[in-house]
């Protein structure tokens, strides 16, 4: 009896997965686009999040405004879980100088500095937290089959939590994804 139960419920989970995938995807706030290439998967995405009064705020006060974006590469499974091949981590911030007025933004891939700068316009520090991902070799080396479907999974973090940030029913800030087949 439990046995027939389990086996109902892995096969409810196998078919509810890929609906809940397209559901997701259908209205994404969070834009994800790969590129393989050459054996590596060159990874694209952008926050479509505007830049609020209370982010505005926070950044404005001198707090280091940080997001962080978990990036998987996954193998699609008809039969159970998808398999994740790879995970990369890019984290960006903001820090307002109150004396000099002036944004300094940095981004790190797995804890290495990617760049850091300095700038005195408010869009280019919130585009350097939420749009300026392209093109990102985040998955040099990863053992990909031919013809075999993949996908992209990009989860956004914001700290301080923001109110316009917080849902309820997931980890996540923000979710994005999108598939490819890998073709050699």
């Amino acid at each position: 009896m439990v046995r027939r139960v389990l086996l109902y419920l892995v096969a409810f989970l196998s078919l509810a997965a890929p609906a809940s995938l397209a559901a997701q995807a259908s209205n994404q706030t969070l834009q994800v686009a790969p590129l393989p290439r050459d054996g590596e998967v060159l990874v694209s995405f952008k926050l479509e999040e505007p830049l609020t009064d209370e982010i505005r705020a926070a950044i404005q006060s001198g707090l280091t405004v940080k997001f962080n974006y978990k990036v998987d590469l996954l193998r699609s499974s008809a039969a159970w879980f998808d398999r994740k091949i790879a995970s990369a981590t890019v984290t960006a911030t903001v820090k307002y100088d109150t004396l000099t007025r002036r944004y300094h933004v940095s981004r790190a891939v797995d804890g290495r500095m990617e760049f850091a700068e300095t700038t005195d316009k408010e869009e280019t520090a919130w585009s350097t937290l939420t749009r300026d991902f392209a093109r990102l070799s985040l998955f040099r080396g990863a053992s990909l089959e031919p013809n075999a479907e993949y996908y992209v999974k990009v989860s956004a973090n914001a700290s301080p939590k923001n109110s316009t940030f917080v849902w309820p029913w997931r980890g996540d800030d923000a979710v994005g994804f999108a598939k490819f087949t890998f073709i050699r």
